[in-house]
């Protein structure tokens, strides 16, 4: 025998009957005549073949079947339910991606921050994170991969917002060689010795970031790599000071003496890619990266509170 198809519309009735307890305090929550409500169900329970609910003194309660089959229906409802969400926000021109490009330099804690302040106000927008290392943001602007991105370095073409500077200090293991000279150091002892750097991830115009010309030199890709090498006495290299807080409290990580030169600055910019034609999403959430940068990090109540 073929089953009739019931309607979304039956669904959402019977379980507003079984959320608010009984025919009567559904009809009042879905503004809707307690007769259309009960006609609404009979002829669902009708086309299923199945009894949905039973009367339990004034309140009306699943059966067994009406349970497992409400269950199911609940996961339709979600998706009708975010469907709609969506087409209503692709309609008002809220955008139904958003790609990012973000620097391995800006602090984790920070990004965290944002995506979780903006999560509830996305609407059904999906975010594409890309995280670089040196120019690789400017080559996604380049290609157009993404609307946003934090960059150290800002293409021509492209105007930025400066978000904030990055400190960086040249640093070796306590037991280093550079360390065991006992001395100021010169550039030139810096060209004796390993230097570890991260290498860039663009591919258009990669470049060299390298702040000591000539000696001995390892790149490799990712920077927690870098700082693990460093940290067990492998090399030298200058890293973001809040990248290495723990290291440098602990002694894994000490600064070099070098008679000039140990600290560098680096400026972290935002950038919209098409500031002109940025759609609502793009523009919350580089209003967000704009706050949350100029704001550092809040303590935030716990996940399960």
């Amino acid at each position: 025998m073929k089953i009739p198809k019931s309607t979304l519309e039956q669904w959402q009735v019977l379980q507003a009957i079984v959320e608010c307890g009984g025919y009567a305090q559904a009809a009042e929550a879905l503004h809707r005549s307690q007769s259309s409500i009960s006609y609404m169900v009979a002829k669902l329970q009708e086309q299923l073949g199945v009894e949905l609910l039973e009367i339990d003194g004034r309140r009306a309660r699943l059966t067994k079947n009406g349970e497992a089959l409400l269950r199911k229906a609940r996961e339709v409802l979600g998706a009708s339910f975010q469907l709609e969400e969506l087409a209503q926000s692709l309609i008002s021109g809220w955008e139904a991606e958003i790609g990012i490009a973000v620097d391995s330099l800006f602090p984790v804690e920070l990004l965290v921050q944002v995506l979780r302040d903006f999560e509830p106000v996305s609407k059904n927008t999906r975010v594409n994170l890309e995280e670089t290392m040196l120019t690789g943001s400017a080559d996604a602007l380049i290609e157009r991969r993404v609307d946003l991105a934090i960059t150290s370095h800002v293409p021509p073409g492209f105007l930025g917002d400066v978000l904030m500077d990055i400190d960086f200090v040249a640093v070796a293991h306590p037991c280093h060689p550079l360390h065991a000279l006992g001395r100021a150091l010169e550039i030139d002892d810096l060209a004796r010795a390993l230097h570890i750097v991260v290498r860039d991830s663009a591919s258009l115009t990669p470049r060299d970031h390298s702040w000591v010309s000539g000696g001995q030199r390892w790149s490799v890709n990712n920077p927690a790599t870098r700082m693990e090498l460093i940290c067990n006495g492998l090399g030298f290299g200058w890293l973001a000071e809040h990248k290495m807080e723990s290291q440098l409290a602990d002694g894994t990580l000490k600064p070099l003496p070098l008679r000039v030169g140990q600290r560098r600055k680096l400026s972290l910019s935002l950038i919209v890619a098409n500031p002109e034609s940025a759609g609502p999403a793009t523009c919350r959430l580089a209003n967000l990266i704009r706050k949350v940068s100029a704001e550092g990090i809040k303590p935030r109540p716990p996940l399960c509170a």
